[in-house]
């Protein structure tokens, strides 16, 4: 179940038909499958009319023995979906929880997991006075992904300018809450991300990644990630118990989850938990020592088959290159020069050329992606870094125009 324009559905779809006879569903008004595929055209906002539709394909093609969504969205109606058809999946409530950052951390105090101070800001009422938190602070919309209207703030001016900054964001946002944001204490600390499988509410590890650069704001790109991780095992089974003990905290039982967290003397902070996958085109990174990719993984857990992993030879990473200005894409030089780079595997522009970027915090996507391979991550780490300094972004300035009365 695929919403229009998932980064995930190409692979997802390649690693289901090598294990079973899939049927591709998306929102929207056309399929997102030739006629070669079995398709159906689902309104994923209407819960009644899924059900219909599943009920007429089931009548046509027989019971489906899966449902997996893909993003947020697919794995929010697919877990409604799949109790009515008797297949297991994780309840509506622990996806939505894992989809609201105010929710989340409601839902992991009460656990007594680890969190920061926090408190939820209604943004259509009057701010009361601020001077007395404990800054610096995070502010965050509570249900945008992808780092978009993320902002660290020192002080109550600065927060009070975040805020005005944060109203603009959910004005244009298609989707998220437009009337409240989450305000937390920022935590000082290394950050990692953990790649996982829930299966029957025990957490499997499929990869830690070391994001080798600091994330200290005041926005909150992400940009390299780096497997296997340079923690110690005993640091690695911190991470994964607690986020163990986050994602049953949400009521999350079953399927992929993608975790990031910082760590400091205190311990292990989750910073968030979702129930899907990591994101982008940074899967490709993970094939596992049995030849399986992510995806693979995936699939073969949702049809109720065993898991069986190990850990990859050598190292891998990806840098999600971050959009460098306001600006219309002219072009993109030094390629050719970033891909002799020794280490490096691929370089994927995304962007087109004419194509307006738009930054963080604003921003709510990347320019393209750098993946590399090496022997360790040192190696990986320092062949995507000089990758990315050959790369030069020219932009034209967006000229708007203006209507006088």
């Amino acid at each position: 179940m695929a919403p229009f324009g998932s980064y995930r559905t190409v692979p997802f779809l390649l690693a289901a038909q090598r294990q079973a006879d899939v049927v591709l569903a998306s929102d929207g008004s056309s399929n997102l499958v030739s006629s070669g595929l079995p398709g159906l055209r689902l309104p994923f906002h209407d819960l009644a009319a899924c059900w219909e539709r599943l009920q007429e394909e089931v009548a046509r093609g027989g019971p489906f023995q899966a449902l997996l969504g893909l993003d947020d969205k697919g794995a929010q109606i697919a877990g409604a979906l799949a109790p009515l058809l008797g297949l297991p999946g994780n309840p509506p409530l622990a996806l939505e929880i894992a989809r609201r950052k105010d929710w989340a951390r409601a839902a992991l105090a009460q656990a007594e997991v680890r969190v920061p101070w926090h408190r939820v800001l209604k943004l259509n009422e009057t701010l009361p006075a601020v001077s007395d938190l404990p800054y610096p602070l995070v502010l965050k919309p509570v249900a945008l992904s992808g780092s978009r209207g993320v902002m660290r703030v020192d002080d109550e001016s600065a927060l009070r300018q975040a805020l005005t900054r944060l109203r603009g964001i959910l004005a244009h946002a298609e989707q998220g809450v437009g009337h409240l944001a989450l305000v937390e204490q920022f935590i000082v600390g290394s950050e990692v991300a953990l790649e996982g499988l829930l299966v029957g509410g025990v957490l499997q590890t499929l990869a830690i990644f070391d994001k080798p650069e600091p994330l200290n704001g005041p926005f909150f790109e992400e940009t390299y990630y780096v497997t296997p991780s340079r923690l110690d095992p005993t640091r690695a089974e911190a991470v994964r118990r607690e986020v163990e003990r986050g994602a049953r905290a949400y009521g999350l039982a079953e399927g992929p989850i993608h975790a990031e967290c910082r760590l400091n003397a205190e311990g292990v902070w989750i910073i968030e938990i979702a129930a899907r996958t990591i994101g982008g085109l940074c899967g490709r990174l993970l094939r596992f020592g049995t030849g399986y990719s992510l995806e693979d993984v995936v699939i073969s857990h949702a049809l109720g088959e065993p898991v069986e992993t190990k850990a990859p030879e050598g190292a891998a990473g990806v840098l999600m290159i971050p959009i460098p200005g306001l600006g219309l894409l002219k072009r993109v030089e030094g390629l050719m020069e970033a891909d002799r780079v020794p280490g490096i595997v691929e370089i994927v522009i995304d962007a087109r050329e004419g194509q307006e970027l738009v930054p963080l915090p604003e921003g709510a996507s990347y320019l393209g992606f750098i993946f590399a391979r090496g022997p360790d991550p040192e190696s990986v780490y320092h062949a995507l870094k000089t990758a990315h300094g050959h790369l030069r972004f020219v932009l034209a300035p967006v000229w708007r125009a203006a209507v006088r009365h």
